[in-house]
């Protein structure tokens, strides 16, 4: 499997890009990418009038929308109107078309924000009609790419911050361990309303990323509202270089040993076989780990499937389903020979994603760990970039992933064996609620230039 698929997850961002027209032989091939590879058929059809309807929905009473039949449309948007004619055959046509749509049902603003953010029309509307399929399909630019990078080598400017969009608001995930906005109190589900007080309201996640990222030593404020507070809190913050450890642990009496897993970056595995050996030598033979991985939002899909095979001898880890041979794969663990054979408990709660969950998933199905804590988010689905002419790509769906028996994670997430504590903040399942064609949060986007494929574990910003 990792021979088929170069691994890597998503979520940051971005460096400069062209503002140069989608040629029609891109917009031949995304279509093309998608009747071939999107987890589940599509009638490209449905892509446009699910767009409208999402339109429809981001700006009650002023886009209207009536069905001629025949798949001809007529829309009128702030006293403006429209065709829409939806051909079968020619997707360029198709295009272009939705283009004129944006160009008379986007507010001037809105649309102004969104070409700041390096989208010129033809790539909102691409990034419209993927996102019409699920939250997690898009349109990336050149941009977004480095900055995913950048983040999966774990070194930049901030301050230490996982951030998404959740019904147009810009939201953390979770803070870094050990990092600034770690420090100073930052909380899963925080809402972000100012950056240097200026209103979030229409950013984009990007947006915030540019804003929130900058020089060490330097400080950004922002102003939080957090659930069940009757007013928003401000932070200032001085940013530092954010060089993310993403394994740490401690010696507790009785040779217990503590491991905090805060997520899945290129050298994760490594670091984690570093660490049970740093323990041993100092405490002797363990008698059980504590592997925790609360708030932990995922990361490289490989990673956690070595992470996983440290504590297997034998058994299936994970498997990937899709629409195509080309995304089946069914990762097994080697036995080494020097896996542990001491109790471990996962502690885990509803930040736990993605990876995170593969890694509890398997080592709860092999009954090789117990799982504590509350329910995980459910992010159980795989996308895989495909580059573009141009440096572009898009960002697509193409399987799910399973547990060793054969569970869905997507949306429903891991149940632990021993549930402790109340579950808050947002899951998976609620993005159903939120499209990223919702203009005041168009999702922040990831891209890969190289001609593979890259596999996606979680979604996110570092900032």
């Amino acid at each position: 499997m990792l021979k088929k698929l170069a691994l890597i997850f998503w979520i940051l961002i971005f460096f400069p890009a062209f503002s140069v027209e989608a040629s029609p032989a891109t917009i031949k091939k995304v279509f093309e990418y998608i009747d071939a590879h999107y987890v589940e058929p599509v009638n490209p059809s449905l892509i446009y009038t699910k767009t409208l309807d999402h339109m429809k929905q981001n700006f009650p009473d002023k886009v209207k929308v009536e069905n001629l039949g025949a798949e001809a449309f007529h829309i009128s948007c702030f006293k403006k109107t429209t065709d829409l004619r939806i051909s079968k055959l020619d997707q360029v046509s198709n295009v272009r078309q939705m283009e004129n749509v944006l160009q008379i049902c986007i507010p001037e603003d809105t649309l102004k924000k969104l070409h700041k953010s390096q989208l010129n029309d033809e790539q909102i509307v691409l990034d419209m009609l993927l996102g019409s399929l699920d939250p997690h399909s898009s349109f990336m630019n050149a941009e977004m790419y480095k900055e995913l990078n950048t983040g999966m080598q774990g070194r930049f400017g901030g301050i230490g911050a996982e951030i998404t969009v959740q019904n147009g608001v810009i939201t953390v995930v979770s803070p870094i361990d050990d990092t600034p906005a770690f420090f100073a109190g930052i909380k899963p589900g925080d809402q972000i309303i100012k950056i240097n007080d200026l209103p979030t309201k229409g950013m984009t996640a990007w947006d915030a990323v540019k804003k929130i990222r900058g020089p060490e030593n330097t400080r950004v404020r922002l102003t939080i509202m957090r659930k069940h507070a009757a007013k928003p809190k401000r932070f200032t913050i001085t940013r530092t270089m954010i060089n993310i450890r993403t394994v740490k642990y401690k010696l507790y009496e009785d040779h217990i040993g503590y491991i905090r897993l805060s997520s899945f970056q290129e050298k994760t595995a490594e670091d984690l076989k570093t660490v049970l050996r740093e323990m041993e030598q100092k405490a002797g033979p363990l008698k059980g780990i504590l592997l925790d991985m609360r708030n932990n939002p995922g990361g490289l899909l490989d990673q956690a499937i070595k992470v996983s095979d440290q504590f297997l001898k034998s058994g299936l880890i994970v498997s990937t389903r899709g629409r195509t041979k080309y995304v089946e794969t069914r990762a097994k663990a080697r036995n080494g020979g020097d896996e542990p054979a001491y109790p471990i408990v996962i502690l885990v709660n509803e930040g736990t994603a993605s990876a995170a969950e593969i890694v509890s998933g398997a080592l709860q199905d092999n009954r090789r760990a117990l799982v504590l804590g509350t329910q995980t988010f459910g992010k159980g689905s795989v996308q895989t970039v495909f580059p573009l002419d141009g440096g572009s790509a898009i960002k697509l769906t193409t399987a799910k992933y399973y547990t060793p028996n054969g569970r869905v994670v997507h949306e429903k997430g891991i149940t632990p064996d021993v549930v402790v504590g109340k579950s808050q903040g947002f899951r998976e399942k609620d993005l159903n609620h939120f499209r990223k064609e919702d203009f005041a949060a168009l999702k922040k986007k990831t891209k890969d230039r190289n001609s593979k494929d890259f596999i996606y574990g979680s979604s996110g910003s570092y900032v």
